[in-house]
């Protein structure tokens, strides 16, 4: 196996390491994560009781606090930080919207994916129970034995041995056969 000459490892140590990024790594993955964290908290009534208390103290001081007026009456600071906020929040909103939308769609696929297979279970468990209904309908049942041995236990009795006979000696002929030949 030929050895990338760019690949470092601690065994070759004549090989010099490849090239240096000077580009930090960002793991998307990451940033999607925090991102909704960040989104889920914006969401909140606690995000909006400590940004209520914030923008209260804020115009508080600007309007009381003599020596502490930082931002005078148009409030330009707070509306700057106002319009950064939402700058930064409605991207990272989408993004986290974004991440919902490719898991519902995952989540669609699987149940659409399950549903196929229950709905080729059942037509195949239907399949199975009409054949066994088939079966069952071709099978002799208790009742239809008990009346035939009783037919056959009347005629007997009241009937002459050459039936009887008869009825022994052709057991290939079908029974309706041998009831109209009697009557």
């Amino acid at each position: 196996m030929v050895e990338s000459r760019w690949n470092y490892s601690a065994s070759r140590l004549d090989l010099p390491r490849g090239p240096r990024r000077l580009t930090p790594r960002v793991d998307p993955d990451a940033f999607a994560r925090f991102s909704e964290r960040i989104a889920r908290f914006l969401g909140t009534g606690r995000f909006l009781a400590v940004q209520t208390v914030v923008v209260l103290v804020w115009i508080t001081l600007n309007l009381v606090a003599v020596k502490l007026r930082w931002d005078p009456y148009p409030f330009i600071l707070l509306n700057l930080a106002f319009s950064t906020q939402a700058a930064y929040a409605a991207p990272l909103i989408l993004l986290a919207q974004n991440r919902q939308d490719d898991r519902d769609r995952v989540a669609l696929e699987e149940d659409r994916a399950r549903a196929e297979r229950t709905k080729a279970d059942t037509e195949y468990l239907a399949r199975e129970l009409a054949a066994l209904r088939l079966a069952v309908g071709e099978v002799v049942t208790r009742d239809f034995l008990r009346s035939e041995l009783m037919r056959l236990t009347e005629c007997r009795e009241q009937g002459s041995p050459e039936s009887a006979v008869a009825d022994r000696a052709s057991p290939d002929r079908p029974a309706a056969y041998r009831r109209s030949k009697r009557s």
